[in-house]
């Protein structure tokens, strides 16, 4: 009985402690860790606890914007490398990224104003190559393909965005899904691989891809491209 009145009296210091350390933790603009990123706007916050936050001179965060906790973004493998003049992981404005996402850059990764994200998603423009049959597939050479997310566009939790994939302004991509190649704007996309399910039609209507009769799935430059375990941090 004493030990459960301890611990009731305990709570809420804890609590008051742990809140104290989340706030101190953060990483906002005009902070010392802010300061190392390639841009870090106004408004904008990491929340504590964070991610790996890796190659910070090549990651730019936009204004306004709110990354979740232990969020991983990475620009690169190997800290201090020279990745060239410009950022190669770009957030934009009123980004909103879910807890525990990961993206992780080594080419180029756009994230567009006002894209939300459910926890978990997983953005990537690497992958490891497998064209050599003799050779371990982790251990050969991977392949970098440009990412871009459109603005304003949904992505549900637990998606997968591969490299190479384009996806539009205003699109949604459901829970869960693995996005590969080129997705249009104003759609609806969902599965593995993620294909169009409803799409905003010449009339302004939404309607389903099948009720329409178009192709649902994004142009693909290689049917065989994208794994959605690529090289993690």
């Amino acid at each position: 009985m004493r030990r459960v009145r301890l611990r009731s009296s305990a709570q809420p210091l804890v609590h008051w402690a742990w809140r104290s350390v989340v706030e101190a933790g953060k990483i906002t603009s005009g902070s010392r860790a802010a300061r190392r990123f390639a841009f870090f706007g106004e408004g904008s916050a990491i929340a504590f606890p964070q991610g790996t936050v890796l190659g910070e001179r090549w990651i730019s965060v936009g204004h306004f914007t709110l990354i979740g906790p232990q969020v991983t973004i990475s620009a690169g493998f190997i800290p201090e490398r020279d990745l060239g003049p410009s950022p190669i992981v770009r957030i934009g404005n009123g980004v909103v990224l879910g807890r525990g996402s990961h993206v992780v850059g080594h080419q180029s990764i756009d994230i567009g104003d006002d894209v939300y994200t459910g926890p978990y998603i997983y953005v990537t423009d690497q992958n490891h190559g497998y064209t050599d049959p003799d050779t371990p597939i982790g251990k050969q050479w991977p392949v970098n393909e440009p990412v871009t997310i459109g603005a304003g566009s949904w992505i549900g939790t637990g998606a997968v965005i591969l490299p190479g994939a384009t996806i539009g302004r205003n699109v949604v991509v459901a829970a869960g899904s693995v996005v590969r190649g080129d997705v249009p704007d104003h759609c609806v996309v969902a599965g593995v691989p993620a294909r169009v399910v409803r799409r905003l039609d010449e009339d302004g209507q939404w309607r389903s891809a099948r009720a329409v009769g178009r192709s649902a799935e994004p142009t693909l430059a290689d049917p065989t491209a994208g794994h959605p375990f690529g090289p993690s941090v």
